[in-house]
């Protein structure tokens, strides 16, 4: 579009909004940390609505490092009254978190005697910070020139011809400053929010449907078919991540059907070696405890056959004591003598030959299996 085109809608659109809506009530002078915290709650929600919920902020909790380390679903409870009170409470949540990775402070009210550049600078370099709460910040708490436009105005924009598709992605509309000077900014952006938002909360509102038709004709048959166009897009994505998820959970049944398979044929190739004789797994374990128990079996016989003493260290014994009772009877003669002298001299071959045996014996016994 032309600039001299949108310059003419911007100001036609500034002058249906003073006709139709009053201004809200001014805002108080804040801390620059609260003009950026209220922006977060006032982003597609009413001022009462957002005045509300700064309030219970301050009231529910000790400070903001306080709302900063709290959870979503506490933050969440604490601004039920929002709108949509969960991205409500993750997108203060989130700018807490970056003000203080930034500053490691809630203190920011040093940043307006700097260069307004440098200022917002630190701002944008914020991941999480959105174009309307950084252009209300500029504009209440920084003294800048800069219009602040929300998702519930960029419809307004876009039903009236004034921004397009790709602008409104950008969240910017070039132009917009200079069509509306710096005076009449805060009430500009005022009546553009109050008017957005109510057609954000009822697509059928007849004084902002009433609005776009004023701007340029056929605005509001322009909005009901990009809401329809909306609507259907979000049914095939809905649709779409449906149909992923089936996918999804159809490929692991068939994953875990497959594992299934592969475990009961597994069981089955080991019944049928287990039936053709193979060992199983309760004769290896037998044939290993046979193999542990048959060396300690062999050294208990080794220590039992060394221990005991043979048959025949116990017989000389037994011919010593017949020769001495033959020595010692005093009724035999010379033959007797002669044969006890005989048989002395027998039982003494008798007894080295057992005492060389029992010696060998002994030796034989001492040596013990280790």
């Amino acid at each position: 579009m032309a600039a001299s085109n949108r310059a003419k809608l911007i100001t036609k659109l500034h002058t249906e909004l003073k006709k139709k809506y009053t201004l809200p009530p001014s805002q108080p002078s804040r801390p620059l940390l609260e003009h950026l915290l209220y922006a977060c709650l006032l982003q597609d929600a009413p001022y009462d609505l957002a005045d509300e919920g700064l309030a219970k902020c301050e009231q529910e909790f000790f400070d903001w490092n306080e709302v900063r380390v709290t959870t979503v679903t506490e933050l969440t409870q604490v601004l039920s009254g929002m709108p949509d009170p969960a991205k409500t409470a993750r997108r203060l949540k989130e700018i807490l978190q970056a003000v203080f990775e930034e500053f490691y402070a809630f203190d920011l009210d040093h940043l307006k005697k700097e260069n307004l550049g440098k200022a917002v600078a630190r701002f944008e370099s914020m991941p999480v910070m959105t174009p309307f709460v950084l252009s209300y910040t500029i504009q209440h708490g920084l003294g800048g020139h800069s219009i602040p436009v929300d998702y519930a105005a960029m419809v307004i924009m876009l039903a009236t011809g004034i921004a397009s598709q790709n602008e409104a992605a950008d969240g910017k509309i070039p132009g917009l400053e200079r069509a509306i000077p710096k005076n009449k900014a805060v009430e500009f952006s005022a009546l553009l929010h109050q008017a957005g938002v109510a057609l954000l909360l009822d697509h059928n509102d007849k004084k902002a449907r009433a609005l776009i038709d004023a701007v340029a004709k056929g605005s509001s048959e322009r909005y009901d078919e990009w809401e329809a166009s909306k609507k259907a897009a979000i049914r095939r994505v809905k649709k779409r991540r449906r149909e992923e998820k089936a996918a999804a959970e159809m490929e692991a049944e068939a994953e875990a059907e497959v594992a299934k398979q592969g475990k009961s044929t597994k069981k089955s190739s080991a019944k049928a070696d287990t039936a053709k004789g193979k060992p199983g797994a309760s004769a290896t374990k037998k044939s290993k405890s046979d193999s542990k128990s048959a060396p300690s079996a062999a050294k208990k016989a080794a220590e039992k056959k060394s221990t005991a003493k043979p048959a025949d260290a116990k017989e000389p014994a037994k011919k010593k004591v017949t020769a001495k009772k033959s020595d010692a009877d005093p009724a035999s003669g010379e033959a007797s003598s002669k044969s006890s002298k005989k048989a002395s001299g027998a039982s003494k071959s008798a007894t080295t030959k057992a005492a060389t045996k029992k010696s060998t014996n002994r030796k034989l016994s001492k040596r013990k299996p280790r």
